[in-house]
C-alpha cells in the first residue's frame, strides 16, 4: 500500500524535529499516536524505517531515502494545492517564511502587517535561522519564502536582490587588540572570536567571516552576541544596523584589521519557481520588497517608528 500524505508529513516532521515526541507536538498528536502511525507505515511498506535498538530511534537507510523521497512528494502536493487555489483566486491558508537572523526584523514585520491590513485570512508562519539554517528549513520544512545572506541563483528559484547588509568587526575599546595600530589574522588567533551558531543540522562550511580562532564562544543570535561584545568577552562581526548607536556612543569600535573590517552581503527574497506565490504571498513580496531591508529614516537619522 502506498503512503498517506499524512503519513509522510508524519515521517518528515520527525526527521526534522528530531523526535517522536517534538513531531507530536507540531502536528498536534500525542507521542504515542505518531509512535502508531509509524509502525503502521513501517508495516505497509514492509520495512523497518527506524532502528530503536540504542536509547534514541534513528532512520535506518531506508527510512532516510523514504523520507527524502516524501518531501519531494510533499512539495508537488503543495504545489498542486497552490495551483488550485490561485485557479480559484482564493487566499492561500498559510505563507511560510524563513529569514536570516541577521536581517532586521522590523521591515519584514512590516511587510507581514500589510497582510493584516487587507484582512487577509491567511496564517503566517515566520521562522528565524541563521546561515545554513535559512535553506535548510526552506528546502525541507519546507516554506514558501526565503531572506537569505547569499544566493548563487540556479533556475529552479526565483531571487530578488535586496538591499545590502554590512558587517563590521568590532570590540569593546578596551580590548587588548585595540591596541594594536593594525590587526592582522594571526593577531586575532590569541583571542576569544565571538559566534553565532549555524542553525543547520548539516556540519557548515567555513564562510567568509571565520577569522579561524581557535578559542570560539558560540551564541544563539546576534542580540545575544551584541551583549557579550559591549561586556567584552571577545570580538566578532556584527550587522552595522545592531552596533551603530554602540560604535556612536563608543561602547564598541572599529577593529583596525589589515585585509578589512568590513564586509557586505546583498541578501535575496527567494520562492520557488514550481510554487507559484498566491495573493497573501505577493502581497508580503510586494511590500518586502518596497521596505528592503531597512525602514525610511525620519530627520533625525533614525528609523520611523511602526
Amino acid at each position: 500500500m502506498a503512503p498517506t500524505l499524512d503519513q509522510l508529513r508524519t515521517l518528515e516532521a520527525i526527521d526534522r524535529l528530531g523526535s517522536f515526541a517534538a513531531a507530536g507536538k507540531e502536528l498536534h498528536r500525542t507521542t504515542s499516536a505518531v509512535s502508531y502511525a509509524v509502525q503502521k507505515l513501517e508495516e505497509s511498506l514492509g520495512l523497518p524505517l527506524f532502528d530503536r535498538s540504542g536509547h534514541r530511534a534513528r532512520l535506518t537507510e531506508a527510512g532516510r531515502l523514504m523520507t527524502d523521497a516524501g518531501r519531494r512528494v510533499l512539495a508537488e502536493a503543495r504545489s498542486l494545492e497552490d495551483l488550485a487555489r490561485q485557479l480559484r483566486g482564493e487566499w492561500e491558508p498559510e505563507l511560510r517564511i524563513v529569514v536570516d537572523g541577521i536581517f532586521p526584523l522590523r521591515p519584514v514585520l512590516r511587510a507581514a502587517r500589510s497582510l493584516t491590513e487587507a484582512r487577509a485570512p491567511t496564517r503566517v508562519q515566520l521562522r528565524v535561522e541563521f546561515l545554513g539554517g535559512v535553506r535548510e528549513r526552506f528546502e525541507n520544512a519546507p516554506a514558501d519564502l526565503m531572506l537569505t545572506l547569499e544566493f548563487a541563483g540556479d533556475p529552479d528559484h526565483e531571487a530578488r536582490a535586496l538591499d545590502p547588509i554590512e558587517m563590521i568587526l568590532v570590540t569593546r575599546p578596551e580590548h587588548p587588540l585595540q591596541a594594536l595600530a593594525r590587526v592582522d589574522r594571526a593577531d586575532l588567533t590569541a583571542h576569544v572570536e565571538l559566534t553565532v551558531r549555524d542553525s543547520s543540522r548539516r556540519r557548515p562550511p567555513r564562510g567568509p567571516l571565520d577569522m579561524g580562532s581557535t578559542q570560539r564562544f558560540r551564541l544563539s543570535d546576534f542580540h545575544s552576541k551584541r551583549e557579550a561584545l559591549v561586556e567584552g568577552v571577545g570580538y566578532g562581526w556584527m550587522p552595522e544596523h545592531l552596533v551603530a548607536d554602540d560604535l556612536r556612543a563608543g561602547r564598541l569600535r572599529e577593529l583596525p584589521l589589515i585585509e578589512g573590517s568590513r564586509h557586505v552581503f546583498t541578501p535575496h527574497l527567494v520562492h520557488r519557481r514550481s510554487a507559484p506565490l498566491g495573493p497573501a504571498g505577493r502581497l508580503f513580496v510586494r511590500n518586502q520588497l518596497a521596505l528592503g531591508t531597512h525602514l525610511p529614516t525620519c530627520a533625525s537619522g533614525r528609523p520611523n517608528a511602526p
